[in-house]
């Protein structure tokens, strides 16, 4: 069965730091594109980062414990956000940025960020 469990959230102040994990079960990472999108109240969910590319956060992963990290340093309240750790059974990432691309996904881990 396949499970992504988030984790790492938590409240944090403007320049903070979190990093996130997403625990994966019932396939394995190192053959998935993975990703982590965001999504605030009233906006459409981003992705912020994948596999394949990153941006202001860095994604990494652990092929040993079969999880996903996302390190986000020098928070701002605009960061504030459910996170979202999202798989599709692709070897790439390439070209895959909107939720609609991904097939699995977790619960969800909330990031809030004060000034």
């Amino acid at each position: 069965q396949v499970k992504l469990v988030e984790s790492g959230g938590g409240s944090v102040q403007s320049g903070g730091s979190l990093r996130l994990s997403c625990v994966v079960y019932g396939f394995m990472i190192s053959r998935r594109c993975m990703a982590w999108f965001r999504q605030a109240p009233g906006k459409e969910r981003e992705q912020v980062a994948s596999i394949d590319s990153d941006g202001r956060f860095t994604i990494s992963r652990d092929s040993a414990k079969n999880t996903v990290y996302l390190q986000m340093n020098s928070l701002k309240p605009e960061d504030t956000a459910m996170y979202y750790c999202a798989a599709v059974s692709t070897t790439t990432c390439a070209n895959l940025i909107q939720p609609y691309h991904f097939n699995s996904w977790g619960q969800g881990t909330q990031v809030t960020v004060s000034s």
